[in-house]
């Protein structure tokens, strides 16, 4: 079947999730972060949720909202979606002992030369009515045609002009063989084509690939690691206010990742170089806050 264009403006959830220390210090122990603001719950001001765990707490309603009736597709079709890019604003820093409201809509469906191309977007909200973040969700469906209209509602906001950037950091970092399975149970954010090589192999994949998130978040840790500090006493919650980035390539357990960044006066620029050479993240763009 093909999606059909008529879902655009359908909508999932309420989902309620307690964040708890628990699921706050396995999202940091995932990505390796050990970072007392996001590790040592003895600190007076208690532990943060790192930044990119807004992605993981959004993955029910993204993963729910294309199995909807009215978004049309099948099962097998679903195995050929891509999430392609991710375009998020934080509003709050997030500790424990809240309960996390997830809500979806699909906001875009458009004609593609590869397919059809979504977009959703998936907000968070804290028990008390407040907006935590709102993020803007492409995915593509490779092979699966579009059913009516190119029908587009919304589209993330546009960003600033981009800066000239001509100084540049890099940093290796190696991305162990069994990262994707630590990664799936610490994020809670499981598909067999990240841990099971049958299913990998059998999807046309030449191995077990890790998560875009994961290899988004480790680029973003590097980034928020080597942003401008504010004073002597920054060391409160990162103010990361929003950040970017399209999925563009592969990165296989057992090699390593290279990311660039560079700094700029509101943020930095930044993307992941596999170990082949390729774009693994492309068109990285993160802006923060004083």
């Amino acid at each position: 079947m093909p999606v059909l264009s008529a879902a655009v403006g359908s909508e999932i959830g309420p989902y309620e999730e307690e964040l708890t220390t628990r699921k706050i210090l396995a999202y940091s122990a995932g990505l390796g972060e050990t970072s007392n603001i996001y590790f040592d719950d003895s600190r007076p001001d208690g532990i943060f949720a790192h930044p990119m765990m807004v992605m993981p707490l959004e993955w029910p309603v993204s993963r729910d909202l294309r199995d909807m009736p009215a978004f049309g597709v099948t099962i097998e079709e679903q195995r050929r979606v891509v999430h392609a890019e991710q375009d998020t604003e934080i509003l709050r820093p997030i500790q424990p002992g809240i309960r996390v409201i997830s809500k979806g809509r699909l906001v875009a469906a458009k004609r593609i030369k590869p397919g059809t191309m979504t977009v959703s977007r998936l907000t968070l909200e804290s028990d008390d009515g407040r907006l935590l973040s709102t993020s803007y969700s492409t995915a593509i469906y490779r092979g699966v045609a579009l059913q009516g209209e190119d029908t587009i509602e919304q589209l993330p906001p546009d960003w600033p002009q981009k800066e000239t950037t001509t100084s540049w950091k890099e940093a290796i970092i190696p991305i162990p063989r069994e990262l994707p399975h630590i990664y799936t149970e610490c994020a809670n954010l499981w598909n067999p084509i990240h841990t099971e090589r049958e299913v990998a192999l059998a999807a046309g994949l030449p191995d077990i690939i890790l998560h875009g998130t994961c290899t988004l978040a480790l680029a973003m840790k590097e980034v928020i690691a080597n942003k401008p500090k504010h004073g002597p006493h920054d060391v409160g919650p990162v103010k990361l206010k929003r950040f970017a980035g399209r999925f563009s390539g592969m990165v296989i357990p057992g090699s390593s990742i290279r990311v660039r960044h560079a700094t700029m006066s509101e943020g930095s620029e930044f993307e992941v170089v596999n170990v082949d050479g390729k774009l693994a993240i492309s068109r990285g763009r993160a802006i923060f806050g004083n």
